[in-house]
């Protein structure tokens, strides 16, 4: 064991534990594995570095990556993080990932869990929400099939194709595993073709519909109707948001949904190359013992002080996974935590002001590219916030090949043959100006 000084066994510890097992050696151990499975040479690996030589060499690996300035979207936003949201996730006191069943020791988590779900009720008008899910994805998988445990004897979900491609892709993988049949909803105009979900709901055999609030064009969708035709039907209406824009639109509850699910990541977690994110879902009254993951309550301890527990759901939904809706048992409360101190440091006016920052800057940009000659409107007069669609006339890889060259991220490009554009409130006027500069180019 010489050279390894971290290990907490001696010699003496590993030939008594040997000894008590029957073998001589370490090799024993693996006696019953073929030769030719055992590696026979010298390990490459690098020699020991000290500590300055380790930052050093991950930050060059750092560095490697691109630095762009992002005027792009599909889900995921260049939102501002409030400098005291690190500082405060990163204490002792909440980086835990364990379940916190023991509430005697676990008030803490439970209590900014518990504050957690009351802010996403109160963005979402829904009755009551989760301790958080992976990521908006999954938390609309874990919808679809919420639908069909409700619809009992139904197995088909309808599904929007205004959806963003990452929530469908997950949808149709979790439908595929469970038996459940996913059928599409057309567009029209770049929203959910009313006539198309009426048409489909005819058959009877709709368990839920999904439908986003605001789609992958960036275009706020009117939903108007909706749930009257899908309740009609006897299913259930899920309704995909971006929660950042719901301190400024219809609620889902307003719209008649029955579920509500997004992705946190535009609550202030930064892009950080993919994640990690946080899915939230909520729903009504009648659904909440369907709803997958945890739900912490509210009650009063021996003293009568107010106190927190996980409630209404029994520690078996998450072990005995047969049973239960679904097998989520732990979470991503740390960044359910980051969700929640950005909303309570933002505030109603913040995220108000958030958004009227965001719909500014890029209607702003819209109207510049238009100008630029190199774009046509694709759905004229749609509503947008942050994000928007437009019909390039040029190839699209063009754009994004001119606007990586001057450090640039943006121009996606949809199944349509579109390009996207984001602009956030971290993007400056300066920034903007760059991007029309190097377009015109």
């Amino acid at each position: 064991m010489e050279g390894f000084q971290y290990f907490p066994q001696t010699d003496q510890d590993i030939q008594a534990m040997l000894e008590r097992i029957g073998v001589k050696s370490l090799d024993d151990l693996y006696a019953d594995v073929p030769q030719d499975f055992i590696f026979q040479g010298e390990y490459d690996l690098p020699s020991a570095m000290t500590e300055q030589e380790v930052r050093q060499f991950f930050q060059e690996l750092a560095d490697r990556n691109p630095r762009q300035t992002v005027f792009a979207g599909a889900g995921a936003y260049d939102h501002y993080t409030p400098a005291v949201i690190p500082y405060i996730t990163s204490r002792s006191e909440f980086q835990t990932a364990y379940t916190p069943y023991q509430c005697e020791i676990s008030q803490g988590t439970l209590r900014y869990i518990f504050e957690f779900q009351s802010m996403i009720c109160t963005l979402t008008g829904m009755d009551v929400s989760n301790a958080s899910m992976y990521d908006g994805p999954t938390a609309a998988a874990e919808a679809v099939r919420m639908s069909v445990a409700q619809a009992r004897k139904k197995n088909t979900v309808l599904v929007s194709n205004t959806l963003m491609p990452n929530v469908r892709a997950v949808i149709d993988t979790y439908a595929r595993y469970a038996g459940i049949e996913i059928v599409e909803i057309a567009q029209e105009g770049g929203q959910t073709s009313a006539s198309s979900l009426e048409s489909l709901l005819a058959g009877g055999q709709v368990a839920g519909v999904v439908v986003p609030l605001t789609n992958r064009f960036g275009i706020i969708e009117n939903l108007e109707g909706f749930a009257d035709m899908i309740h009609a039907a006897k299913a259930v209406m899920t309704v995909y948001c971006d929660p950042s824009t719901l301190a400024v639109l219809k609620t889902p509850a307003e719209w008649g949904a029955d579920i509500a699910v997004g992705d946190g990541q535009t609550l202030g977690i930064p892009l950080c190359y993919g994640g990690p994110y946080v899915g939230f879902m909520a729903t009504s009254r009648e659904l909440m013992r369907k709803m997958p993951g945890r739900i912490v309550g509210e009650t009063r301890d021996g003293e009568g002080r107010r106190a927190f527990v996980l409630t209404l759901q029994a520690r078996e939904q998450h072990i005995r996974r047969e049973k239960a809706t679904s097998n989520i048992c732990s979470n991503q409360s740390l960044m359910a935590l980051w969700v929640t101190v950005y909303l309570s440091l933002m505030g109603p006016k913040g995220l108000k002001q958030v958004n009227d920052i965001c719909y500014q800057r890029s209607h702003f940009l819209m109207q510049n590219l238009l100008e630029t000659g190199l774009f046509k409107e694709a759905f004229p007069g749609a509503p947008f916030i942050k994000e928007f669609a437009l019909k390039p006339l040029i190839p699209p890889r063009y754009i994004q090949e001119k606007l990586q060259e001057h450090g640039i991220f943006g121009a996606l490009q949809t199944p349509e043959g579109y390009t996207t554009f984001a602009v956030t409130e971290m993007r400056t006027k300066e920034q903007i100006f760059e991007l029309i500069k190097a377009l015109k180019g």
